[in-house]
């Protein structure tokens, strides 16, 4: 075999591994957005039928997540694009975590203080929007590379990433484990008396929000599997890993409470009206 039949056999099998590799990589993403889809639609359908804020805020954040998995999606079945990875970064990395967040005020700290964060999360989100899409860039984005934000972006989006994402998953964490220790106790899983739920299953409740913690964790694990799986195999995994966790964690836990309107209506022996703990 000649010289140049070797450069061409190696430069066939370098992009046929390439197109594998671009096909596992968005049949992931691909995934994952089908799945954040019916995230989507079933904390919608539930806001629709019970109007709980919380349920509302998951919608958004769902919502987001699913516009930032599809980002994704397009970018590794076509090639990134400038305006691929400011959709994929503003919704992925700046906004759907702190949405997912306000949920958990809600839940923990009640409808006034909920109310308080929306306001300034509407305000924070259009700043932020505005800030990402119009950002100046430092280099331009490779089709067939995955873009970092540190290498496309100057310090302000970056500094919104980190503190749109950090803090909120933080506080989602916490707030979920501490939640199923008090559900566990038998005490208000809530941080407030002003916020009550009626606890019907406390193991599942208190399982449901572990899965919320150990999701959010798995999504913020991209950075540490980017060494070793490459960054847009990582963020593909953790996408579709996190968003699954998190669609249990929430099926879990929502099945084992009641509003307060909802309780009046069901009243069963074996309920726990935790308020009252």
């Amino acid at each position: 075999m000649s010289f140049a039949h070797v450069v061409v056999y190696s430069i066939t099998e370098i992009m046929a591994a390439q197109s594998a590799h671009n096909e596992l990589n968005s049949a992931l993403a691909g995934a994952s957005t089908l799945i954040a889809c019916a995230f989507t639609l079933s904390t919608f359908d539930r806001w629709l039928r019970r109007r709980q804020p919380h349920e509302l805020a998951w919608t958004v954040a769902m919502a987001l997540f699913s516009l930032g998995s599809s980002a994704l999606w397009w970018a590794e079945s076509s090639g990134w694009n400038l305006m691929a990875f400011r959709i994929f970064f503003l919704a992925g990395a700046v906004l759907n975590v702190a949405w997912l967040a306000l949920g958990t005020v809600y839940l923990l700290i009640g409808l006034r203080a909920g109310n308080i964060a929306r306001t300034w999360l509407v305000w924070l989100s259009g700043l932020a929007t505005g800030v990402v899409l119009i950002a100046p860039t430092k280099s331009q984005v490779v089709s067939t590379e995955f873009p970092a934000g540190r290498e496309i972006f100057g310090a302000a989006p970056r500094i919104l990433a980190a503190v749109g994402s950090g803090v909120p998953a933080m506080f989602i964490i916490v707030g979920a484990l501490w939640s199923a220790w008090r559900v566990l106790r038998k005490k208000n899983p809530a941080a407030t008396k002003s916020t009550t739920r009626t606890v019907t299953s406390p193991k599942r409740l208190a399982g449901g929000n572990v899965l919320i913690a150990i999701g959010t964790l798995v999504l913020s694990a991209s950075g540490t599997l980017a060494g070793r799986l490459g960054q847009d195999r990582a963020f593909a995994i953790t996408l579709l890993c996190g968003v699954s966790i998190l669609f249990s964690g929430f099926l879990v836990a929502s099945n084992s409470t009641l509003n307060a309107s909802s309780a009046t209506r069901r009243l069963h022996p074996k309920l726990m009206q935790a308020a009252n703990q």
